[in-house]
């Protein structure tokens, strides 16, 4: 019999279907802004949301089908070009989900499997949290390159075009980002037999918020600097550069082939706008707080600089709320991180035992795995 640590159990599998739910939300919402957007005649804001939303699809869809090429994952009478249709169609991720759906059911709803020894028992749970891992990590890419499209949801939301879908979009948008990091947090660590399982109840509840709280804040911030002016674009441009050039210098080992590690290196850049990444798998205290710092300071002017540079909107009925959905969240958000970090961390230290980068002389699946695991 398997220890609870090692198993895929009913409720991961029925918390599987959740996510699906919860994605298949965040793309029916996202459609039907765009389809508001359209109705209303604002075209622009139309292309600018598809564009974000086609961009982080397109994406997972080509790691999805770069992995399945690999033979990471392959789905008995479905072929390499029926696969290639799927993923062409965007499908990618839902097939996985389906993939991993059937493979749990058949693990642990079916009697039959008594029949197997330990061992045997092991590796299928063990292929199942892999199964897993990579889904979610795919979701995670797909929810950060998404993330530009909320900047054209605020500032659609304060000139009062459809709010209610907007409000609806974006908190169904924030919630599942953080609820993606939190996700692939918890199935890589299970995916690593040397690695402390992530505990559930209050540790998973206080990173989750502490992740919900310091996004939602950053995204905010960085909708009031685009209000403020054009040129916040070329500033963010350069974050996102910045970002890019630093994953690069590391000399990341993530993809088999370099292209591919390029792409996943711009991934990573978009990734350190909106939250802290340990990329190298180093000691992650010192670049935490550089990190954090800055973006807190970057959270503290961008209300300020918007009520003194455009005095005009000082009496706007958005800018009070947000300011304080800025200021509170980054509090919040900060203290959750201290908290998780000191008291709540399954290593029981700041730097955590899966920060851990490079293939090294594990299987390239294992090695994908370590190298993306963060603290």
């Amino acid at each position: 019999m398997l220890d609870s640590d090692s198993q895929y159990t009913k409720l991961r599998w029925s918390l599987t279907i959740a996510g699906l739910a919860l994605y298949a939300l965040d793309i029916w919402t996202d459609i039907a802004l765009a389809l508001k957007y359209f109705q209303e005649k604002q075209y622009a804001w139309t292309g600018l949301t598809l564009v974000f939303v086609l961009a982080g699809l397109l994406t997972t869809q080509l790691f999805s089908y770069a992995w399945n090429s690999e033979g990471r994952t392959t789905i008995a009478g479905i072929s390499n070009c029926g696969h290639a249709a799927l993923h062409l169609f965007g499908l990618g991720v839902f097939t996985r989900y389906y993939h991993l759906l059937k493979k749990g059911f058949k693990v642990i709803w079916t009697t039959t499997r008594s029949s197997c020894t330990v061992e045997e028992q092991r590796d299928e749970h063990h292929y199942l949290f892999c199964l897993a891992a990579d889904l979610s990590m795919l979701k995670l890419f797909e929810a950060f390159l998404e993330s530009n499209k909320h900047f054209c949801m605020f500032m659609n939301l304060q000139k009062h075009h459809c709010p209610l879908l907007s409000d609806l979009s974006m908190a169904s948008s924030f919630f599942n980002i953080a609820w993606a990091l939190v996700d692939y947090r918890r199935c890589l660590r299970r995916s690593l037999p040397l690695v402390r399982e992530m505990p559930s109840g209050l540790p998973t509840a206080v990173y989750l918020l502490y992740k919900l709280c310091t996004i939602t804040s950053r995204i905010l911030s960085y909708s009031l600097l685009l209000m403020l002016s054009a040129y916040s674009t070329v500033a963010l441009t350069l974050l996102w550069l910045l970002g890019t050039t630093f994953a690069h210098s590391l000399r990341t080992d993530f993809c088999s082939s370099y292209g591919l590690e390029l792409l996943y290196r711009a991934v990573i850049g978009a990734i350190l706008m909106f939250t802290f990444f340990n990329v190298k798998g180093q000691d992650a205290k010192v670049a935490m707080t550089v990190y954090y710092a800055f973006h807190s300071l970057v959270n503290i002017m961008a209300p300020l600089l918007l009520a003194l540079l455009k005095p005009e909107l000082q009496t706007a009925m958005f800018l009070l709320p947000v300011s304080g959905l800025i200021f509170g969240g980054s509090v919040l958000g900060l203290t959750c991180l201290v908290l998780y970090y000191l008291l709540l961390h399954p290593a029981g230290k700041w730097r955590g035992s899966d920060e851990v980068d490079g293939l090294g002389q594990e299987t390239e699946s294992m090695g994908r795995l370590r190298n993306f695991l963060q603290p």
